[in-house]
């Protein structure tokens, strides 16, 4: 009998034990000021309880054990982790000397991997805990990227990855000699044909992609059908297409084709913005500053120019109730900053273009999460919801630019930084 009793009461504490260790690996935060990313409002006094990486329940009254980890946040303003849907990760070029086509005989794979895994930790730290990689990275540079992050060889955001661009012969290249014809297959893939693109597609996914980009308008412009056979094929494997377009009747084919989202549409009319938001189509405007365009090599007059053209798009598009996503687009970071800094000078036009603060963490947030197709479980602070969260010490609604300074950065419930 005494045998009997000993075996159940260490039965009974090994089931406690266990219990309470579960129990205790839930991670309290106290959130003072908490982003519902839905309403683009600001809830006071909230309490995130995650578990397993994920949010197990938010409310105002929460009860916790004492055995949990309790993060005070209470001074702080907390979101959801960022999320930048067009960056190029592994490229850098001089200040006003961009040399694309050159790099592609000076910087091998390997050292486009190295770089972007640099980035990628920028990225993170600066609270970017999702991005959408959009292609110039060389051979698939940020597919060997993605597994150095899945293996914690590499810290990062998560990454959704469109592989090789997809383009009309020639890619994005210009004066291309023909003894170098091609040149442009370290980057892109040219596909002339519906036949090829889905050709192309089926090749971007087996190397690792999860998105789709095409460009139209640069060397030639793909028609209604050629979009069609884009999205078609991508929506076979569960993928989205985006096209780097900049208006005009490529742009439309583009909308009408179906694709997510359009990557620039710098020259968009009201016409084709009242077509977007008919049809559900994002913009991912990558909506550079002055010092951004002037850092590319043009002159103060064509930088202030084209800046311009960019914030009278931005304020139509906002007006219209096109959907929007945040996208920066920046491959030369500015003297003295580095990529994330340099990326987030472009809120100097969305503030130009007086774009609400709340909306522009929605673009950032839910929206991003909207076009990557990840709204149920990325982009809010809510119940099941993945536990990417950060915090930061100033109000981002009375100026955008305290999402500048974040203290705080939890990726999948893990704390990566804590100031």
């Amino acid at each position: 009998m005494k045998l009997k009793a000993m075996k159940y009461f260490f039965f009974i504490t090994a089931n406690i034990l266990f219990a309470i260790s579960i129990y205790a690996q839930n991670t309290v935060i106290k959130a003072g000021h908490l982003f519902d990313s839905k309403t683009g409002k600001f809830l006071s006094n909230q309490i995130i309880v995650v578990k397993d990486g994920k949010i197990l329940d938010v409310g105002s009254n929460l009860k916790y054990a004492n055995t949990d980890k309790v993060i005070d946040l209470s001074n702080s303003w907390i979101l959801p982790g960022l999320m930048d849907c067009h960056v190029h990760i592994t490229s850098n070029f001089p200040f006003r000397n961009v040399g694309i086509s050159q790099s592609y005989t000076t910087e091998s794979s390997a050292f486009r991997a190295l770089r972007g895994g640099y980035v990628a930790k920028q990225l993170l730290n600066a609270g970017f805990t999702t991005i959408k990689e959009i292609g110039n990275d060389a051979n698939y540079a940020s597919a060997d990227i993605i597994k150095a992050i899945k293996n914690g060889w590499a810290e990062g955001p998560d990454i959704f990855y469109a592989g090789k661009i997809i383009a009309p012969y020639g890619g994005q290249t210009k004066g291309i000699n023909i003894e170098n014809e091609h040149l442009w297959d370290f980057e892109f893939i040219d596909a002339d044909t519906p036949d090829e693109i889905k050709k192309a597609v089926r090749k971007n996914i087996y190397y690792g992609a999860n998105v789709i980009k095409l460009v139209s308008g640069d060397n030639a412009y793909y028609n209604i059908e050629d979009i069609k056979a884009a999205v078609d094929e991508a929506n076979k494997f569960g993928c989205k297409v985006s096209v780097h377009v900049m208006g005009g009747d490529a742009a439309k084919n583009v909308i009408l084709g179906g694709a997510a989202a359009i990557e620039h549409g710098i020259n968009l009319n009201d016409e084709l913005l009242s077509l977007m938001k008919e049809k559900g189509t994002f913009l991912v405007g990558t909506d550079f500053s002055f010092d951004n365009w002037y850092a590319y090599g043009m002159d103060s007059l064509k930088a202030k120019f084209m800046e311009n053209i960019i914030i009278d798009r931005l304020k139509r598009a906002y007006k219209m109730g096109v959907k929007m996503a945040f996208g920066t687009d920046i491959i030369i970071d500015l003297p003295g900053l580095n990529r994330v800094q340099t990326n987030l000078k472009i809120l100097q036009s969305w503030k130009a273009a007086e774009i609400p603060s709340s909306y522009i963490l929605q673009t950032m947030t839910i929206f991003a999460a909207e076009l990557l197709g990840v709204e149920k479980s990325k982009g809010a602070l809510e119940k099941s919801y993945t536990a990417d969260i950060i915090a930061i010490n100033k109000n981002p609604l009375e100026d955008i630019d305290a999402i500048k300074n974040v203290s705080f950065v939890m990726k999948q419930g893990k704390i990566l930084k804590q100031e």
